[in-house]
């Protein structure tokens, strides 16, 4: 789990305030939205190619920047979404073209995590003619992981995404229909087994 960072209640502790007050006193009718017509729902046929008993996460293959990047991890636990610094260094960029940002982040036991700076980098998801592209702001954290980046909530929501961990997809609506990412279970797997060793890391050297 991951909390903090520049979600709807801001990074201010007076703007987090307002925020819990504004939320709790939701009555009625919501607030305006953009609505799709697009049913987003889930079947037998998501379920063909994967091997039961599951319960993997959902790595998927999206391009950020100009970059096919592996093991990405899709996470509605994570309040923001997250590049790790060894990848963001391998993609091409370097530390120079980051916006600073000072407020930490928490992961597990509401352990501090610093923060090396934030990058604005198009993200697409899916497949031709059903493939979408929203520009994502991603926090660049220094940290040992398995994964090469998170997508949490700030992503999944500009996607406007429905995800299944258990049909191991994620669906999204495009102006040609319902688009999908299908997650790589073989990947998940392989992530999983990564995160036992002593480091905690993949060893890996491309995105």
């Amino acid at each position: 789990m991951i909390s903090g960072g520049p979600t709807a209640a801001g990074t201010t502790r007076n703007s987090r305030k307002a925020y819990a007050r504004e939320v709790m006193s939701i009555v009625g009718e919501s607030s305006k939205r953009s609505k799709s017509e697009m049913t987003l729902e889930f079947g037998d046929l998501d379920l063909e190619g994967l091997k039961f008993p599951q319960d993997d996460p959902l790595v998927i293959t999206p391009i950020i920047g100009n970059c096919h990047v592996v093991r990405v991890l899709v996470d509605n636990g994570a309040s923001v979404d997250i590049l790790f610094h060894d990848t963001f260094i391998r993609m091409g960029y370097n530390d120079s073209e980051l916006t600073p940002y000072d407020a930490p982040i928490y992961g597990f036991n509401h352990v501090e995590c610093k923060i090396e700076g934030a990058i604005q980098l198009p993200v697409t998801i899916g497949e031709e003619p059903r493939e979408a592209t929203q520009m994502l702001n991603f926090l660049v954290v220094k940290t040992a992981s398995t994964y090469n980046a998170i997508m949490g909530r700030t992503g999944i929501h500009a996607f406007k995404v429905v995800l299944s961990t258990y049909h191991m997809v994620l669906k999204f609506p495009t102006k040609n229909g319902v688009g999908e990412a299908r997650g790589d279970q073989k990947m998940a797997h392989s992530c999983y087994v990564a995160a036992l060793r002593p480091d905690g890391t993949w060893g890996r050297s491309s995105p």
